[in-house]
């Protein structure tokens, strides 16, 4: 997916902060913590890896979301201006919704919240600030579901998790395309379940679950170069599904010396959105 850049790395070195295991229940912040009150807990330690660009040297079977867990794909859309929260929810929700329909197969899609980094509007729900530099997956298998039910009349939330359900992540650079600070992905047939560790993820009025990652050599690590507005990541967060389908992946920002490391992080717009088929 995406035009051959000439000249582009196939591999580029970079250092990914992982969880170090070691029977305390890591806790990360989405806002400043309060002075004087509990700050984060848990230990991350840096580990040397190759990211495949996955232009040049895709995932076995090429990247897909239920196959590896995240996927590229091109799509211009019609708003231009990420300042406005109201016309992201107005004009890019809307759209989104539909190209998730479309690309995914699911029948209904909520988007629940939206953050934008690197200038611009900020989302007050999502709380987030700037891209993680931790290796993470947004949900749990047990902050997935709650997430529907959390966000839906009960009633129809029963009905609708009794069939296949998903949380998917669309992330897009905006303005200009990504010279520094890409996201790496993780393949999730890499990824053994040992290697996920419940963290508990603290919002202003509420804590949410999200799985911090322990180091596995096995992990294969993906990054698309040059990434342009034009285009946009599908990262799984959660599946209900099994049979050999992916039920989330792993990601996080790196830096690179092979990559313009000078120059500014990305612009960028991250939906989350429920799935449900």
């Amino acid at each position: 997916m995406g035009d051959i850049v000439i000249d582009q790395p196939v591999r580029v070195p970079a250092s990914l902060n992982y969880f170090v295991a070691d029977g305390e229940r890591p806790t990360t912040y989405a806002y400043d913590p309060p002075a004087g009150g509990p700050g984060p807990t848990g230990a991350y330690r840096p580990h040397e890896v190759l990211v495949h660009n996955a232009r040049l040297e895709p995932p076995p079977g090429g990247a897909s979301l239920d196959r590896c867990g995240f996927e590229l794909r091109r799509h211009v859309s019609s708003l231009n201006d990420f300042s406005s929260d109201t016309l992201i929810r107005g004009v890019y929700y809307p759209e989104c919704e539909a190209i998730l329909k479309q690309w995914t197969g699911a029948k209904r899609v909520v988007i629940f919240n939206h953050v934008v980094r690197g200038g611009g509007a900020q989302s007050h729900e999502s709380g987030l600030r700037e891209a993680s530099r931790y290796v993470h997956n947004d949900q749990t298998f047990v902050s997935g579901p709650r997430r529907a039910r959390d966000l839906l009349p009960m009633h129809e939330a029963a009905a609708l998790l009794k069939q296949r359900f998903a949380i998917v992540n669309l992330w897009r650079p905006v303005r200009s395309e990504v010279t520094s600070s890409p996201l790496a992905l993780c393949d999730s047939r890499s990824i053994d379940l040992h290697d996920l560790v419940p963290s508990d993820l603290v919002y202003p009025d509420t804590v949410g679950e999200a799985y911090a990652v322990v180091h596995n050599p096995r992990h294969c690590w993906y990054y698309f170069h040059l990434m342009r507005p034009d285009e946009c990541l599908l990262i799984k967060g959660y599946d209900s599904a099994g049979d050999g389908i992916a039920r989330l992946s792993a990601h996080t920002v790196f830096d690179s010396a092979t990559l313009s490391a000078n120059a500014r992080p990305p612009n960028s717009i991250e939906l989350r959105s429920l799935l449900f088929f």
